[in-house]
């Protein structure tokens, strides 16, 4: 889940080990690999949505989030790339404060490093995950789940358009 396991948490920060006894010690709970992101709208108001744990970038600190380009979120990290994730374990009682700052990296990008961290990521997630990249734009009200009938991902294709990779370099932690 989070990658690399007890070999990855040695040659990263305390946190890491703490977040990944957490991970480990909730993993029988679904929604433990959910955590809230919180970034700056373009009003200066916070803008704050649940968002999936996808790993920690190799060895790294740094998380990673999939979302959808088309997202309001995607303006605002590029506008204002500082943001902030709390997580909380229900089961072990913990809280995660994490902030720092959010990279866009989507199929527009001139690094070739990153365009490759992208489709690693893309890969990594299930055919059913990259089928809602191909669906209505987030945030539109969809009457029902018919869409989902018609989208069909070539499971050997690389990612969509829609499709972005979102990484927190932490700066802060906060535990408790």
């Amino acid at each position: 889940m989070a990658g690399g396991g007890a070999a990855a948490s040695a040659l990263s920060s305390p946190w890491r080990a703490l977040l990944q006894r957490a991970l480990d010690a909730n993993a029988h709970l679904k929604h433990s690999t959910f955590f809230q992101l919180a970034t700056v709208s373009g009003g200066g108001r916070p803008a704050n949505r649940t968002v999936v744990f996808r790993g920690f970038l190799e060895h790294c600190d740094k998380i990673q989030i999939n979302t959808d380009a088309r997202s309001n979120k995607i303006s605002e990290i590029k506008e204002w790339p500082l943001g902030e994730i709390c997580w909380y374990f229900t089961d072990s009682w913990e809280q995660f404060r994490i902030s720092g700052i959010i990279d866009v990296i989507d199929g527009s990008s001139l690094d070739p490093a990153k365009l490759q961290l992208r489709e690693k990521a893309w890969f990594a997630s299930s055919v059913k995950s990259r089928s809602q990249y191909l669906g209505p734009c987030p945030g539109l009200p969809v009457a029902n789940d018919d869409h989902i009938k018609d989208v069909h991902v070539d499971a050997s294709a690389g990612p969509v358009d829609a499709y972005c990779l979102l990484t927190l370099d932490p700066e802060k932690v906060r535990l408790g």
